[in-house]
This record gives structure tokens, sequence and C-alpha cells, in this order.
């Protein structure tokens, strides 16, 4: 059994918007998580899916105080075997800390600076966190760089001089050059080409290998989500509905949410013919959830129970975790469905 290295506790997160003109209304609220816990071990890919909306890059911003979560804990599990809240920390005990938990962003045209070379943005985590001597800096930036496909002749070039791909390698180098032990991925590898995200999804893989690192990997892509994942969560409306292992979500899914997402995996064989599952209804406003389950509306099973009181995320066994009333009752269609 692997050891824990982060423990999400009860994250909450909520934004303050002006509801209109009305100087002395106060602003609503915005929940954009709401109580999301769940627990990440060494070594591991947990993956975090979910329609637009649905919280999963607050989410991985809230852990890496990207921004300010609203309440909740974020456990971290130090290598000396003590445990922190690592949303409470401050001053020098968050500044050790920090180059522990690294993000790669989405975009990796705006993620890197236009200003600063390749050298400059991959060595800026080591010049923050470190004491290092030039030559020292010059031979981990060089050793990084080749684990991560780059030429290292081209460290002197500037961010425009390279492809989308090459950039999100930048972006990897400049993440891994501190050693991290945790890696939230945000849509890493969603504005690449197809055969770029097949190279990306393997260099993340080869390198958790070879650095055992621990990768929390944020995605609306389910084919990459099965490919590279290890546990799979999925978020609905700032909440976390269905959690388990990849293989057991996929071929049995648990909550209706998850078999309407499923269904839209594309199928590698032509000849194939898939039912897909189109959700009726409006996107709920987070603004103004609808009572109960909150997947009530577009939801096919629901009952006056799904009307009325909202579901707890429940273990029904086998690591797996459903937020549904009828968790144990309805036979939904995971993708290999057919197969079985």
């Amino acid at each position: 059994m692997a050891k824990r290295l982060l423990d999400v506790v009860n994250l909450n997160k909520e934004f303050q918007v002006k509801s209109d003109k009305t100087f002395f209304r106060k602003p609503a609220s915005i929940r954009v998580l709401s109580d999301v816990s769940f627990e990440l071990y060494e070594g591991e890919t947990l993956s975090i899916v979910g329609e637009s909306g649905c919280g999963k890059t607050t989410l991985g911003r809230c852990i890496v105080r990207g921004m300010n979560a609203t309440s909740g804990q974020v456990l971290y599990h130090t290598e000396d075997g003590g445990r922190v809240d690592f949303l409470s920390l401050r001053g020098k005990d968050f500044k050790k800390l920090r180059k522990e938990i690294q993000m790669i962003f989405q975009d990796p045209y705006s993620s890197l600076s236009p200003r600063m070379s390749v050298y400059d943005i991959i060595s800026e985590p080591l010049l923050a966190n470190f004491k290092l001597s030039k030559s020292e800096v010059e031979e981990k930036v060089t050793d990084i760089a080749q684990k991560t496909g780059l030429n290292v002749s081209y460290l002197r070039r500037y961010p425009h001089a390279f492809s989308g791909g090459q950039r999100q390698r930048i972006a990897i180098a400049r993440s891994l050059i501190s050693n991290p032990r945790l890696i939230v991925c945000d849509e890493a590898v969603s504005a690449l080409d197809v055969s770029i995200k097949a190279q990306i999804i393997n260099l993340l893989k080869d390198l958790q290998q070879q650095l055992q690192i621990t990768y929390i990997f944020i995605s609306h892509d389910l084919s990459i989500v099965q490919n590279i994942s290890d546990r799979v969560a999925v978020m609905h409306l700032g909440k976390i509905v269905e959690l388990a292992h990849v293989e057991l979500l996929f071929k049995q899914p648990k909550h209706p949410y998850t078999e309407a997402l499923l269904s839209a995996v594309p199928e590698p064989d032509p000849d194939l013919k898939k039912d897909r599952i189109i959700l009726e209804g409006e996107v709920p406003n987070p603004a103004n959830p609808p009572s109960g389950c909150h997947f009530h509306p577009r939801c096919a099973y629901k009952t006056d129970l799904c009307v009325k009181k909202e579901p707890e995320l429940m273990s029904i066994g086998d690591g797996h975790y459903v937020a549904c009333h009828y968790a144990n009752d309805l036979k939904l269609r995971g993708v290999n469905h057919d197969e079985s």
C-alpha cells in the first residue's frame, strides 16, 4: 500500500459577484467548490474530470495555492513523516514546501514569459528556492532539459522560437527542476495536436517512473484519462460525484453523470455504433443550484428522493465512492459494455 501524500478535506471556494446595480445589496456568492474531499497516494496519477465549469481548474489552483480557498484543508504528508496543512503555512515554512508542489498550466503560449530565454525560465525556480553556484544551476538545467526531450543547444533561445509541443516540454522542465513530489497538470495537453498529445503523455508517464512523481491530472478528454490514470474523480457543479480506480470506473460506472460522460468517449472501431447519451436541460447555475441532487434536472433516473435530498459521497466497496441514492441499484453502461 502506497503512502499518502495528500489529504484534501472539505475544500470550499466561493466567489463574490455583484448581483445588480443596487448599491446596498450584498454581492451574490457563487460556490465553485463544495466540500471536496479525497486522498492522494505517492506515485499515482489521480485524474479530475468533468464538463467545463465544474470546478476542476479551481480545485487544482487551490491545492497549489494559486488562489486562496474559502475554507478546508490540504494536508500534506512530508518526507520525514509529518503532516501539515499546506493552506495555512506562511513565510519560511511555506517557502520550504512550496517547491515540492508544482503546476503545469493549460496554455503553453501564455504560461511562458516572452522576455525570458528558455534557460532563464527553467532555472528561475532553482534561483528562487536554492543557493547554488552558476555551474550547479547549469548542470541541473541541462539534465532536466535532456530528460524532457529539449535540445540543449536551444536553451538560450526565446519561447517564440518553439512549437506548442516544445513549449509544453519547457513548462514541464520548469515544473520538474525543483524536484517536486506532486505536480498538478491542468489540461496540460488540451491545446496540442493529437500526435503531440501522445508524445507529452508518454513523456509524463516516463518521468513519473524515473522521478517517482505524483500527478493530479485535470482533463476533459476521457480517452487520455483512461490511458494515464490510476484513479479518476468525476466532478459536477463543484462536487465529486464518483471516484474509483480507472478500470472500474470505465467498465462499471455507478453515477448517471459518469455514464453520460463515458458515452461520449469515441470508439477506435469505425464500424462499432455507440449510443450517445444526450443530457437534456440546461447546466445548473452554480449561483442558484437545484435542490437535492444537483444533477437531477438532467438525470433520466431521478425520483422524488433525488429532488428533495442531496446524496453524500459514500463508499460502495473496492475503493469506489459514489454520490447517488441508487448507486447499488442502477445498471449503467461503461465504455466496454458491448464486450462484457
